[in-house]
C-alpha cells in the first residue's frame, strides 16, 4: 500500500525545492506519494524568457518545459522520498540524463499540471516517467528524466 503525503508535507516539499525565481517552474502539488507526484505551474506572461522567445509570438522554451517537469518530477519527488528515507536533505538534486519528446506549444499565461512516475529510486538517483499537460488535459511533453542529490 502507498501512503499519500498530507497537505502539510505536500507543502514543506515544495519549500524544499531550491529552485526560486525566476527560476522556479513550480507553484503547487496536488498529489503525492511514495510512486507518483503531480504538480502545477502557471506560466506568466512576464516570464523572463518570452521577451527573446519569440518577439510577438512567444512560445514556452524546450528547455524550460524540461526544467518544469524535472522541478516536479525528480527534485520534488525525490525531496519527498528522501525525506521518508530519513536521508540527508542537505544534497542538492541535479539533473542526471533524459529524454522528451513535444507534443504542443505552451503560451504564456497557461497553466500546465505535470504528473511524473517513479521508474526507480536507488541510492540517491531518481528515475522518472512525466508527462506535462496543457489545461485542456492534452499532452504537451513526456519522457524520461533521471537526477541525483549531491552534497551542495
Amino acid at each position: 500500500m502507498v501512503d499519500n503525503a498530507d497537505q502539510s508535507t505536500m507543502d514543506r516539499v515544495l519549500t524544499l525545492v531550491p529552485q526560486q525565481s525566476p527560476f522556479r517552474f513550480i507553484n503547487k502539488i496536488i498529489e503525492l506519494s511514495d510512486d507518483h507526484i503531480v504538480g502545477q505551474y502557471t506560466y506568466s506572461e512576464d516570464e523572463f524568457f518570452y521577451k527573446g522567445h519569440f518577439p510577438g509570438n512567444p512560445i514556452t522554451p524546450g528547455v524550460i518545459l524540461i526544467e518544469t517537469m524535472a522541478q516536479t518530477g525528480v527534485v520534488a519527488l525525490g525531496i519527498y522520498l528522501t525525506m521518508k528515507a530519513g536521508d540527508d536533505l542537505n544534497k542538492l538534486t541535479v539533473f542526471t540524463d533524459g529524454q522528451v519528446e513535444f507534443a504542443a506549444m505552451i503560451k504564456p499565461n497557461e497553466t500546465v499540471t505535470i504528473r511524473a512516475s517513479k521508474i526507480f529510486w536507488r541510492r540517491g538517483k531518481l528515475k522518472s516517467r512525466i508527462e506535462l499537460l496543457k489545461e485542456d488535459g492534452s499532452l504537451a511533453a513526456f519522457g524520461e528524466l533521471s537526477g541525483m542529490g549531491v552534497i551542495s
